[in-house]
Formats: structure tokens, C-alpha cells, sequence
């Protein structure tokens, strides 16, 4: 069948040649049904690609509301949550509800959570997509007219909209701001995977600034780090090697804070520290945090905006939108080597 719009439950009914109470009664488990037409049935929701309509439930209960669907890889950080207040800052005056879920970077979760979402009919879809992850599953959905966006880094599989960071930009900024401050041993704490969009596109901008100064590019100064704790371990471990970096430039946020602990158990207060993002607190550190801040509210903000466009009738191209970064100083990117 020709995909225009998404399968109801009538085409169902039609490909199994049974009534659609049949098939409202198999996927309800709600009634008697033979267990070969129970078969058939599902085999041709699975094929049809057909998702179970809760909201269409909801409404025959009294409910009308409609909502955007919104997966990110982790609910505690607060680069994300942050990202919510900008999409709820668009969609509060349209009515939409906003259903979040955590894929904790895990595909078959996400994967799960789209189904979900899916399900409940929501309206639009935003998602951080989980870098291991093929995103063709969603072609059918994008045919039949459902937003989908994607945030802080392009997905795989699925050509659509996108809205992300200045990444190599920012960490070319920051990176040359250690260097302009006289360092030459800048280590570099990220995140992993090292295949992550957000790491590899920060990295590429560490080593622009590098090549630009003319300073070599030494693996030994790249340190890994996926959370707090082990950016912390992987900072005290930079400091401890023969030629140690007089500067670190942290990827994201928990490497900031990672960096931050890492320094603060070496005792080490003359090395200079330039982190990717925001964190809570960074004025009150001593010294304070220079960072390359984003923006995560105008970054949700944009892909509600591009969402609720294509919901009105946008039919253009899908496209990348790309929001600057800003470099930050405070006082830790600032020091010079001793």
C-alpha cells in the first residue's frame, strides 16, 4: 500500500479481510477471536507499519488534548532540561502537551520510547538521537506528514530537520582562547563515545585551533570521560604524565564539572580550564569558569518553531540550523602557564 498517511485501523481490517472490530478486539485482547485470525491480524499491523491510536481513546473519554513527543538521552542534565523551557516557551500557546522520555543512549530504549510516542499520536517529534541508532524506521511517519526534529546532533538513516550547537566553532574558540593566553599543552577532556556527533565535532574544533597556532597535536593530551566521576579520574591522569598540559579544555558539561573535581583533588589551582556549556555554579568556583556557553532555550525553542511550521503546512526542504555559541570568560581560562 501506497504510504500517504498513516495506516489506520480500518486499512487493518481491509488487508486481514475481518471487520475492524475484529481487529480492535485482538489488539485490545478485549473478546474472543480465533488464534489463526489473531495471527493474521498481527502480522499485517506489522506490516502496515499500524500504531494503536490512544489518543483517538482519550478523546472518546472527554480528553482533546494533542502533544509533542521530546526524547533526550539523559532527564538529570541540565543542558536538557533547559532545552524543555525552550520548547514548552513555543508550544504552551499552541495547546500542546510535551511528553518527555530518557533513552539513557541506548537505541532498542529509544526505539521504544518512539513507539510509544507514536502510539499516543503525538503531533511532532523531538529527539537527541542515540548515536548508535538507525533512524530509517521512521521514514513512513516522516511520509505521512509527522514532524520529526532532531536536536544537538543529526541523526542516521532519516533525511529531516535538525537544530544544533556551534560545536566545532565553539571548541575552536575556546581552545584558541588558552592558547592566545600563552599555553601550548592544552589537554582535551570529552565525552564517549568517541563516535558521538557532539565529541567528534568539539574535537575537530581543539585541533582547528591547534593547527592554526601551529602546535602540534599530541593523542596523549585527549582524554576520554563519559560522566562526573570519570572525567574527574581522566584529568587527574593528565596532570600526571611526563609532560603534563598547562590547560584543559573540558567537551561538555560533566567534563567541565569532571575537570573541576579532578583539579580540585590534585590541588592543582594554576592550570587553566575552558569548558564547553554552562554549568550551575560556575561563577562561585574559584577561580571562576571561562566557558563556550550555548544555548539550549533558543536550541528548543528553534526546533519547536521548525515543528510547528511543518504541522501548519511548511513543505520546504529539510534543513540544519545551526545556533552560535558564545565564549564566556570568568577568570580559569584566563591564567597563564608557570
Amino acid at each position: 500500500m501506497p504510504v500517504s498517511r498513516r495506516p489506520t485501523l480500518s486499512d487493518v481490517a481491509q488487508q486481514v479481510g475481518v471487520s475492524a472490530k475484529t481487529v480492535s478486539r485482538v489488539l485490545n485482547e478485549d473478546g474472543p477471536v480465533a488464534p489463526a485470525t489473531r495471527e493474521r491480524v498481527m502480522e499485517a499491523v506489522e506490516r502496515l507499519g499500524f500504531r494503536p491510536n490512544l489518543m483517538a481513546r482519550h478523546m472518546r473519554l472527554g480528553r482533546s488534548d494533542t502533544a509533542i513527543g521530546l526524547i533526550v538521552p539523559d532527564m538529570s542534565n541540565p543542558f536538557f532540561a533547559t532545552v524543555v523551557s525552550g520548547i514548552e516557551s513555543v508550544t504552551h500557546d499552541r495547546g500542546l502537551t510535551l511528553l518527555v522520555g530518557s533513552s539513557a543512549q541506548d537505541a532498542e530504549r529509544e526505539r521504544s520510547l518512539v513507539g510509544t510516542f507514536l502510539a499516543r499520536r503525538v503531533s511532532a517529534l523531538l529527539m537527541a538521537p542515540t548515536p548508535s541508532a538507525d533512524h530509517g524506521y521512521l521514514k513512513a511517519e516522516r511520509a505521512a506528514g509527522l514532524p520529526v526534529v532532531f536536536l544537538d546532533r543529526p541523526g542516521s538513516g532519516l533525511t529531516t530537520d535538525s537544530v544544533l550547537s556551534s560545536n566545532r566553532g565553539g571548541a575552536r574558540e575556546g581552545t584558541a582562547h588558552l592558547i592566545r593566553h600563552g599555553h601550548q599543552r592544552i589537554g582535551f577532556v570529552g565525552d564517549t563515545p568517541a563516535a558521538l556527533y557532539t565529541r567528534r565535532k568539539r574535537l575537530e574544533g581543539y585541533r582547528d585551533a591547534l593547527v592554526a597556532a601551529g602546535l602540534p597535536y599530541d593523542r596523549a593530551l585527549v582524554a576520554g570521560g563519559h560522566d562526573v566521576r570519570g572525567a574527574a579520574a581522566e584529568t587527574e591522569r593528565l596532570l600526571t604524565l611526563a609532560d603534563p598540559p598547562t590547560a584543559l579544555f573540558a567537551a561538555n558539561n560533566f567534563a567541565s564539572m569532571g575537570a573541576v573535581l579532578g583539579l580540585a583533588r590534585a590541588g592543582r589551582k594554576d592550570v587553566a580550564l575552558v569548558g564547553f556549556d554552562d554549568i550551575p555554579l560556575a561563577e562561585a568556583l574559584e577561580p571562576a569558569l571561562t566557558v563556550v556557553a550555548q544555548e539550549p532555550t533558543a536550541m528548543g525553542a528553534t526546533a519547536a518553531t521548525i515543528a510547528l511550521a511543518r504541522l501548519d503546512g511548511d513543505r520546504s526542504r529539510a534543513r540544519s540550523t545551526e545556533i552560535p555559541t558564545r565564549l564566556v570568560p570568568r577568570g580559569s581560562g584566563e591564567l597563564r602557564p608557570r
